[in-house]
């Protein structure tokens, strides 16, 4: 009986003496296993995402009044509603253009009823982040040999914004000359005037993207015995976006766009449609949103012994924000207010090296 007890007692320490011996791991914590990891790598961000639309308001509302002012011919008959009929007004304007008059002068212009500035949206346009390749790094801490913590990082990137499509105003008004006290009949004028065309300068805009990533994560294998170990995660990143910066020709566009939104206001509608600079200062803000999403991953760990070891994963994050770009004056306040969503939905590609401790 004593054999049999001595034989049964020497089996059970038979595997905790092969592990203790063996090179590659000595027993921590009960289990064989270090409870924090740290991995350094190249962390590579390719954003899946498709532009969407921008939408616009401005200080303009529908039917809006305001005086002409003084207005050149061409403005007139390059803005005249194609599908109008001829009247007095039209003929009147033409028999000017005839004489060689270059101003319809704020005596004769009279005033306008002002639509489709106060809001609209812009189909086949919007802004699309690139690839981007930053230091990544990756922390864990483990719960088990099973189960752990990861904190994914990294130097935030400067990450470009790639604009698509041209942004038209859909401007339309109805306009009445008159002579003296007597309004003459109302000329239709309707265009869509071009603010920007987003494909043109390079990179709509730029910012520096801070993506941190929490995810709780299972290891497949064990510590000891496979050193090739697979393992899936689960978690949130938080998304935040700070120097910010729009295209300085871009910019230029936008603050263009301030002063024919700043001429209407003032009573000068005229100037708008000549390209005439108001009164006014518009300043061009950027700003994006800050986000949370989900993330999912999928990798796998390789040790070359109890400390050191190689990492490579893939991750997908559903991550979509929100860009605002303003116009503003200190006078008049916002003129313009364009707002897209940025769906970056990036594949997150990592490799690395790190070492247990």
């Amino acid at each position: 009986m004593k054999t049999i007890l001595a034989c049964m007692a020497g089996l059970a320490t038979l595997p905790m003496v092969a592990h203790a011996d063996s090179p590659y791991f000595s027993l921590q914590d009960g289990d064989g296993f270090k409870r924090f990891s740290v991995s350094v790598g190249a962390l590579h961000v390719m954003p899946q995402g498709k532009a969407q639309p921008f939408a616009v308001n401005t200080a303009v509302k529908n039917g809006e009044t305001s005086r002409v002012g003084n207005i050149s011919i061409n403005s007139v008959k390059n803005n005249l509603d194609p599908n109008m009929d001829p009247n007095l007004s039209s003929v009147f304007v033409n028999f000017l253009d005839l004489l060689g008059t270059e101003t319809l002068s704020e005596d004769l212009s009279g005033r306008a009823q002002i639509y489709g500035l106060e809001s609209w949206s812009n189909p086949g346009t919007g802004l699309e982040a690139d690839d981007v390749t930053t230091l990544g790094i990756l922390t864990n801490y483990y719960f088990t040999d099973h189960i752990s913590f990861e904190i994914k990082a990294g130097i935030p990137p400067k990450v470009d914004l790639q604009g698509s499509g041209k942004i038209y105003a859909p401007f339309s008004a109805l306009a009445t000359p008159n002579l003296g006290v007597i309004d003459l009949p109302a000329i239709e004028l309707k265009n869509d005037i071009l603010i920007t065309d987003l494909e043109a300068y390079g990179p709509t805009a730029s910012a520096r993207a801070w993506t941190p990533a929490f995810e709780f994560q299972y290891h497949f294998g064990k510590t000891g015995v496979n050193k090739f170990r697979p393992y899936v995660g689960l978690g949130v990143m938080y998304a935040y976006f700070n120097e910010l910066e729009i295209n300085s020709r871009t910019e230029q566009d936008l603050i263009a766009a301030g002063h024919m939104i700043a001429n209407i206001k003032q009573g000068k509608a005229g100037a708008s449609l000549d390209g005439t600079p108001s009164s006014a200062n518009p300043k061009v803000d950027l700003e994006a949103s800050d986000t949370f999403a989900p993330v999912a991953t999928l990798g796998f760990s390789y040790d070359f012994n109890d400390t050191w070891f190689a990492v490579g994963s893939i991750s997908y994050a559903h991550l979509k924000n929100d860009t605002t770009i303003t116009v503003t004056d200190a006078t008049l306040g916002e003129l313009i207010r364009s707002k897209a969503d940025i769906e970056i939905n990036p594949i997150l590609a990592y490799a690395g090296f790190g070492m247990r401790f």
